[in-house]
């Protein structure tokens, strides 16, 4: 489903953000990408959204090589793409329904399709009764779940979290990672960039870790974390 082949990222000639990364993740894995700042976590999630084309190498998401994909056909293939990120970039002046059906009216769904699904979408992450709440009145986990929701309201393939705990006490963090879990049960692919390795660990899902741009392990469930 991703698959990176010999990729590199230079923001600056020969001074890779990314050095010669190849790596594939399956339909329906559950995958970690941790490293420490500046090893080129963001730099990662930044090309699978196509808001950055690689320096060097290949990269096929959904069959799709991204070097060869038209500048006109880039929304259509973020479609396919929910994106969760730490300051969770909500609409300040727009309660929890309208965040959510936002990101359907991005795509023109008609006003019964969001009818239907929005509220289907804020009882799948347990927010069906705080619809009509606006950002201020919930709490940082509660604005992860409606960023979580709006995500995913267009039913993506793959869901990139970009430390989607970074804000948060650590009971609402487990309770996050939990729904992440649920959602990758449910069939999607969930790639999450973190620094907090006590979920990494305790989660005991596949880990790939950066550093200075060069993938340093990919480690399988089950394996030690080095």
């Amino acid at each position: 489903m991703i698959t990176l082949e010999h990729v590199t990222k230079c923001y600056v000639p020969g001074v890779p953000a990314l050095n010669d990364v190849s790596l594939n993740i399956e339909e329906g894995e559950f995958v970690f990408v941790v490293g420490n700042s500046g090893s080129g976590k963001s730099t990662f999630l930044k090309l699978l959204t196509k808001e950055l084309d690689p320096t060097e190498g290949i990269i096929t998401i959904n069959g799709t090589n991204l070097r060869k994909l038209r500048h006109n056909k880039i929304p259509m293939y973020r479609r396919n793409i929910g994106m969760v990120y730490q300051d969770f970039r909500l609409f300040k002046d727009r309660n929890v329904y309208e965040n959510v059906a936002f990101a359907q009216r991005v795509i023109s769904a008609s006003n019964r399709e969001i009818k239907k699904r929005v509220p289907m979408m804020l009882s799948l992450v347990g927010l069906a009764a705080k619809y009509r709440s606006r950002p201020k009145q919930l709490s940082g986990g509660e604005q992860q779940r409606v960023a979580i929701a709006r995500a995913l309201i267009n039913q993506p393939k793959i869901l990139l979290a970009d430390e989607p705990t970074g804000n948060l006490d650590a009971n609402n963090a487990w309770d996050i990672m939990k729904l992440l879990e649920e959602i990758n049960q449910r069939g999607t692919t969930v790639v999450v960039v973190t620094h907090n390795l006590e979920i990494v660990e305790a989660m005991n899902k596949r880990v790939i870790t950066l550093k200075k741009g060069v993938m340093v392990s990919d480690r399988k469930p089950g394996e030690d974390l080095d």
